[in-house]
């Protein structure tokens, strides 16, 4: 609308300007006719100047007054005798008067009105003069009514615009439309095809950087695709493996609540996962709440902890021995968000374990019966010897009675070991010096080592050497070591056994000087079942193993051909073995 305001005012403008100097040039032509056709010197020179007036006057009725004036004779000749009107304008033009031009034609205001004037010299000096005086506003009133020719030019304007802006708006919006389209296309995951690009301005490097856009996200969304195809199959893998593992698996929060749980879980401890899920130490028997706590603490700084063995309790209330394996859960800032909880149960294997032990007991009371027989018939035959004295003196020798005690103890004492041997024994941790279950063991061995003609050397340190210790194994360890000693020396020979007090251990040290062994046998030893012996089971070092083991103990060896075996054990002085091995069937 504006537009049309604008072009309206500026084609009345224009089309009155052109009205103006038509009639500024037709003033002139006129002027010139008028002058050569008035006889001004002529008696009837006013006469004929009227009547031309009039005559004019019919054909423009804006002409106001025609007027002649001769400055050098100070005449002035009016038609319509206006002169009034006809002075005023002259006055006002005189201001603008250019002497430079015959013909002067100007809009003046005069007497509150708006007037043309035309003022024609014949030449540029005379003093001859034809002034035309029109009324300006009936003028333009005349030549404005007839408005076509604008209205015409205004539509044509118009409809020319329109199909120019429809068709410069259409080129415009054609790439915004490509990329509204394309956005379209991106937004539902449809990256094939770019943008045509068909300029080189502010839109074409939009669309080249939404086709650029889009092909990255097309690679991101592979990727994506790539990686979320990639976590679902490890996902599934994960939870297939846990499921199926015959392992008790549990996945705990920072906060100790269980969070996951596999089916082997339920079918250990008897609680259902959603019985276990949000529940803390649900397993945990309570005096053992503070170790799973320490073994949490330990986890969150970092430290590894290798599988233990503990106990946990199942719904029914029963104590189970396991070895739990704790392991941190972390996210990808590296940060502790959970832990994945191993219990295996233990039964199985601590039953098969007292098997194997039991029989490499009964293998080696078979083994030292002939030596036993031996050791006890010499307190008989001694005790036989003294009491036959008595029985023929008739008397009672104090002396005598004490030396027949003294074999009779040492017959218990050899008894005793028979039976620690043969029978199963309650399984209590203790306080005892290692060098006096060397001791006992080396009097129970000494018949065996008089057969083979060994000589076993004994080099105790001073120190206390007390240890927490179930003696009973112990005892089988050090048989099993110093009966290995005694038959690896078939043509006799020493079993030195050297007990050490070191900072944190207690070193026991047992060697023979037999035949010894290579190192592709060393690496064998403590196998199941395998042994270089011909009456041997290949259970002796490895049940002696686990129970240095349960005493959280080293056992070492060392061989040479034909130079001899040393067997180094370390104990640890104070309970750093986990409080609950003790309840070891080992």
């Amino acid at each position: 609308m504006l537009v049309i305001v604008v072009f309206q005012i500026l084609w009345e403008y224009n089309h009155q300007q052109s009205n103006a100097d038509l009639l500024g040039q037709s003033s002139q032509t006129l002027s010139e006719r008028l002058i050569q056709h008035i006889h001004i010197e002529a008696p009837q020179a006013d006469t004929q100047l009227s009547e031309l007036f009039r005559f004019i006057q019919a054909d423009k009725p804006y002409l106001i007054d025609l007027a002649y004036i001769d400055e050098g004779e100070g005449k002035q000749l009016l038609a319509a005798g206006e002169k009034d009107q006809v002075n005023a304008a002259l006055l006002q033009l005189n201001k603008a008067y250019d002497i430079q031009q015959s013909h002067q034609f100007r809009e003046v205001h005069a007497l509150s009105k708006e007037y043309y004037i035309s003022d024609y010299r014949t030449q540029l000096n005379s003093g001859q003069r034809m002034v035309l005086l029109y009324d300006k506003k009936l003028y333009d009133k005349m030549y404005s009514n007839d408005n076509n020719l604008f209205y015409a030019v205004l539509i044509y304007l118009v409809f020319f615009t329109s199909i120019a802006s429809y068709w410069f708006v259409s080129r415009m919006l054609r790439p915004l439309k490509d990329i509204l389209w394309k956005v379209n296309e991106v937004s539902s995951v449809r990256f094939q095809r770019p943008i045509p690009i068909t300029t080189k301005d502010e839109f074409g490097l939009l669309a080249f950087k939404i086709n650029a856009m889009s092909q990255n996200l097309s690679i991101y969304m592979n990727k994506l695709r790539h990686a979320f195809d990639e976590n679902r199959r490890m996902r599934l893998y994960m939870e297939s493996f846990i499921n199926h593992s015959s392992d008790a698996i549990y996945i705990m929060d920072v906060e100790g609540r269980v969070i996951q749980a596999n089916k082997a879980f339920e079918e250990l401890f008897g609680f259902s996962a959603a019985e276990a899920i949000g529940n803390r130490y649900r397993v945990v028997p309570e005096h053992l709440i503070k170790e799973k706590e320490e073994l949490l603490r330990l986890v969150q700084k970092g430290e590894v902890i290798k599988p233990i063995e503990t106990y946990r309790q199942t719904k029914d209330g029963e104590t189970i021995p396991v070895s739990i394996t704790i392991s941190p859960i972390r996210d990808i800032n590296n940060e502790i968000t959970g832990f994945a909880n191993i219990c295996r149960d233990m039964r199985h294997r601590h039953r098969m374990e007292e098997l194997m032990r039991r029989s490499e007991k009964l293998n080696t009371v078979g083994q030292l019966a002939a030596g036993v027989a031996h050791e006890i018939r010499n307190p008989l035959t001694t005790l036989r010897g003294f009491l036959q004295l008595q029985v023929q003196s008739k008397k009672l020798n104090l002396d005598h009675v004490r030396v027949m005690l003294s074999e009779l103890e040492r017959i218990n004492l050899i008894v005793g070991e028979f039976l620690i041997l043969s029978k199963p024994q309650a399984v209590k941790f203790k306080y005892r010096d290692i060098r006096d279950i060397i001791a006992e063991v080396s009097v129970f061995m000494s018949s065996e080592a008089l057969m083979h003609n060994v000589v076993i050397k004994e080099n105790y340190t001073n120190d206390d050497c007390s240890i927490p210790c179930e003696d009973n194994q112990l005892k089988q360890v050090f048989i099993n070591v110093l009966k290995n000693a005694i038959e690896a020396m078939p043509n006799g020979g020493q079993v030195h056994i050297a007990i050490q007090r070191l900072a944190n251990h207690v070193s026991v040290q047992v060697t023979d000087e037999g035949i010894g062994m290579d190192e592709e046998t060393l690496k064998r030893i403590g196998d199941p079942f395998f042994t270089v012996k011909e009456n041997g089971t290949g259970l002796g070092i490895m049940v002696s193993q686990k129970i240095i083991q349960s005493h959280q103990g080293l056992m070492e060896l060392s061989s040479q051909v034909n130079v001899g075996t040393t067997v180094r054990i370390l104990l640890p002085l104070s309970e750093e073995r986990n409080q609950y091995a003790e309840a070891s069937n080992l």
